[in-house]
């Protein structure tokens, strides 16, 4: 018998139909869909805490160090840029906030007041805190300072802790902490704590403030001087000599109008500056939100003009600072 014998069993034919070839379910490339999803800037690297070397203030991004800028942002251009706090501006989005361009070495001036040397004019932005008045909780002070241009010059923020602030409110002692475009702690501000309960002519019950620069160093001090009808500040070198005095108005809480309070020689003839609180509206008589426009001449000593942006906050702290209102206990 000759030929190839098939050895595979047959399958009826009508079986053979009803096999139908399925195709693989696999597909062999993973499949496109239209993705909304938009790549956002790249995070921030990594910077050091508050209170180091080049540390900032929390939400601050200081534009001259490449560790502490976004990355992926430009850093040059004629004046360094600083972000919002806690966001990146989209494209095509204005800049919120522009530093003011550092000034060359000064001799004989302390590091870090190179800026005043270059103004006659500075504006103090206290940090509107609506949680304050919702909440009853005192929180730490934040003030911006800017030139005319409305460049940032300085951070100033208050470093209290929570017992003190809520305990004593207006009348407590505390620390300010200025701060450049760097993050370096460039002057330290110190109130002590003052007793009020005696009479007010007592020298115990008078407020004093003691400005440090750099942090350590003593500049000079912020005195009161007891008054029966107005706000009266000796301002003294670091010998507690007195240098100048500023002169406050009868009523200091300037309801519809600003406060102003002259600087003026010893002898109270030479008008030599002021610091003017600015009136806001409800702004100012309902929140701490407080504007403050300090004026000083050009040539004037660097050293003095740190002494008047000193008696700004020892001002603002005593006459215009608002604590939140206190629970009735019936």
């Amino acid at each position: 018998m000759s030929g190839v014998v098939n050895t595979a069993p047959e399958q009826p034919a009508a079986e053979m139909e009803n096999q139908v070839k399925y195709p693989d379910p696999r597909p062999d490339a993973p499949p496109e869909y239209n993705s909304h999803f938009v790549p956002g800037p790249p995070g921030p690297a990594v910077r050091p805490p508050a209170g180091y070397p080049g540390g900032l203030p929390m939400g601050y991004y200081g534009p001259q160090q490449p560790s502490t800028f976004p990355l992926g942002q430009p850093t040059t251009g004629a004046n360094p840029i600083q972000y919002q706090p806690g966001k990146y501006p989209m494209p095509n989005q204005p800049v919120s906030i522009a530093w003011m361009p550092g000034p060359p070495p000064v001799p004989n001036c302390p590091p870090g007041l190179e800026y005043l040397t270059q103004l006659d004019n500075i504006h103090v932005f206290q940090h509107f805190e609506p949680l304050e008045m919702i909440t009853r909780f005192e929180t730490n002070n934040r003030y911006d300072i800017k030139n005319n241009a409305d460049q940032m010059v300085y951070i100033v923020t208050e470093d209290t802790d929570d017992f003190t602030r809520n305990a004593y409110r207006t009348l407590r002692p505390f620390v300010l902490r200025v701060t450049d475009c760097m993050g370096r702690e460039i002057m330290t501000m110190q109130r002590p704590f003052r007793c009020t309960c005696c009479c007010f002519c007592c020298p115990s019950a008078r407020q004093e403030l003691e400005v440090q620069c750099p942090p350590g160093v003593t500049l000079g001090f912020v005195a009161e001087h007891w008054n029966l009808c107005r706000a009266v500040y000796s301002l003294q070198n670091e010998k507690k000599e007195n240098v100048m005095r500023v002169r406050g108005p009868c009523s200091t809480y300037g309801c519809g109008s600003d406060s102003v309070f002259e600087v003026k020689s010893l002898d109270g003839v030479s008008n030599i500056g002021s610091i003017i609180r600015k009136w806001n509206g409800l702004l100012s008589a309902m929140a701490d939100a407080d504007h403050f426009d300090i004026r000083f001449p050009m040539d004037l000593d660097v050293k003095m003009k740190a002494m008047i942006f000193g008696a700004c906050f020892l001002i603002d702290f005593m006459y215009f600072e608002r604590s939140p209102p206190q629970r009735s206990s019936r």
